[in-house]
């Protein structure tokens, strides 16, 4: 289901667009934040012809009938109010754009909704034989079920968040699952990081089971207007969710959609988060080739035993991380580590681990110290945000690389 987005690549993408922010300089700057496409943007044919110029794409919304799970109030009934003849009649007066990557079919629908989805995503795909269809999930704090089958006014429509996902993977046959997750919306306080991991851990895993890719929205903007998301909240967020595999990163929102501080404001200037989001996207550029020639087979979390962060999390923290390629991965200092395990798609024998710094999501006591390892036998490079990083040997077949908290790195073994 390539089309014309390149699965191969990491794709970094943003919500919204506004129209005033669409004049040439905007989308030139638009390209030169680092991103591929725009979610939610309209059919509006000169923007889109800038954004061919420039290498963008966009998901389109508006070409078929909107659905939007909203608080749950509509579950179950997509089926009765968006027939598929009305996507057959909207494809019949489409009229394609090369920069036109995707066709948005909805946001965070019920389970209930589930098996339709599946009838309008086939629908959807067979008539727009360019783009693909795009649907975005609810994250695990949305609200789960505690009535009856008939009392169907809940979000996730399931008992659980995994039966959720379980439910999108047995309906829809998409070949990615996407979802958004906002770990610092002040409303999830302190369980915003903890929740955070769980999300990533249910759906990495369903992902994986089920041979999809994982596509994640995160957050530039932020809840509170007092509050600026900084560049270690950004590091945080992509880099964990590196490491369990995502292959496709969303920011929230570029322009006005939810929220406050955004990366424009309300006139089109850019905002202290434009500088931001370009030094992040820039850092996951460098590694997003070499990370892309490995797939995820499992992730760790290492020197998480007793941290609050764990308390929601269905998955015990390890000691250090022993693969069978890599042995006593860990910090020096004890510091958490999410570390994907992965290996080579072209089973070459090659394998890899990306490792987030994960001891400072709040940015409130920034470090630097080492991640240690031994891998005997092996050929081994580290590679960050800002290039390749010197891989120390400190004697007795022992290996270390420098981080800093938040940080990412890819540490692969030939």
């Amino acid at each position: 289901m390539n089309k014309r987005m390149d699965r191969s690549r990491l794709n970094i993408g943003v919500y919204h667009l506004k129209p005033y922010a669409r004049t040439e300089a905007h989308i030139k700057d638009l390209a030169d934040c680092g991103i591929d496409f725009v979610i939610c943007m309209d059919n509006d044919r000169p923007a889109l012809d800038l954004f061919h110029k420039y290498g963008v794409g966009a998901i389109v919304s508006g070409i078929v009938p909107k659905w939007w799970g909203g608080n749950g109030a509509g579950s179950g009934k997509m089926h009765t109010i968006n027939t598929l003849d009305k996507y057959e009649a909207a494809a019949a007066s489409f009229v394609d754009h090369p920069a036109i990557w995707g066709i948005d079919i909805g946001d965070e629908p019920s389970a209930l909704d589930f098996p339709h989805y599946g009838k309008v995503f086939d629908c959807v795909d067979r008539l727009f034989p360019n783009q693909f269809p795009y649907l975005n999930l609810y994250p695990n704090y949305a609200s789960v079920s505690h009535n009856t089958a008939e009392e169907t006014e809940c979000q996730l429509g399931t008992a659980t968040y995994e039966e959720h996902i379980q439910r999108y993977c047995e309906n829809v046959p998409a070949d990615y699952l996407s979802y958004d997750f906002y770990c610092f919306d002040h409303n999830l306080r302190v369980m915003g990081v903890t929740k955070h991991y769980e999300n990533l851990r249910v759906v990495a895993d369903a992902c994986l089971r089920t041979g999809r890719s994982m596509w994640i929205v995160l957050m530039v903007n932020s809840h509170d207007p007092d509050i600026w998301m900084t560049e270690n909240n950004l590091r945080f967020q992509a880099y964990t969710s590196m490491a369990f595999g995502a292959e496709n990163i969303t920011w929230a929102c570029y322009t006005a959609g939810w929220w406050n501080n955004q990366v424009l404001d309300g006139e089109g200037n850019k905002t202290q988060q434009y500088d931001k989001l370009k030094k992040i996207n820039a850092e996951i550029r460098t590694l997003a080739d070499e990370y892309m020639k490995y797939r995820r087979v499992s992730t760790h979390f290492v020197g998480f035993a007793g941290h609050p962060h764990m308390a929601a999390v269905q998955q015990e923290a390890v000691p250090s991380l022993s693969t069978g390629v890599f042995f006593d991965v860990k910090a020096d200092n004890g510091a958490p580590l999410v570390v994907g395990e992965m290996v080579n798609r072209n089973a070459d024998g090659s394998v890899a681990l990306m490792v987030c710094a994960a001891d400072d999501p709040h940015e409130t006591d920034p470090k630097e110290y080492q991640i240690t390892f031994r891998a005997p036998d092996r050929c081994v490079r580290a590679l960050g945000g800002d290039g390749y990083k010197t891989v120390t040997d400190l004697g007795g077949g022992v290996y270390a690389v420098a981080v800093k908290s938040n940080e990412g790195v890819l540490i692969t073994a030939r």
